[in-house]
């Protein structure tokens, strides 16, 4: 196992945008269920799709250049010191449940926040496994 490329590899780095990113998405999809009766209330998420494009670009940056480029988007900014901040968009599709059919809006949220919570254990875990593995090293 090489050491220097699992310290300086920024998988953390990104396992942590996971998770912050699904963080923030998890509190948008509680709201999008706790507002159902609320007047006027315009369901929101993520863009997971761009999310998940600045990743991939990121990672193939660092296959080609041993360095993590996350660059800004429409609704994903990143700032100083590893922060980031992504802009809620309207979900048209859950606003058109909720004004429809309020069973199949509130199981499209409920699936959302599985698949999130999903994906937030498995960056967790990720990020665990990988500082069990460094401390093995030092």
């Amino acid at each position: 196992m090489n050491m220097p490329t699992l310290i300086t590899d920024n998988i953390a780095e990104l396992l942590i945008k996971i998770i912050e990113f699904t963080q923030a998405r998890q509190k948008i999809l509680a709201r999008n269920i706790n507002n159902i009766h609320t007047g006027g209330f315009m369901p929101k998420d993520l863009e997971v799709d761009e999310f998940s494009e600045v990743l991939h670009d990121a990672i193939c940056e660092h296959t080609r250049s041993r360095r993590l480029l996350l660059r800004d988007t429409e609704n994903i900014k990143f700032g100083a010191f590893g922060s980031f901040e992504v802009k809620p968009i309207i979900d048209k599709y859950a606003e058109e449940l909720l004004e429809g059919n309020l069973d199949e809006y509130l199981e499209l949220q409920i699936n959302k926040l599985l698949e999130n919570a999903l994906n937030q254990r498995v960056a967790a875990e990720l990020l665990r496994q990988k500082e069990r593995m460094v401390s093995i090293f030092e």
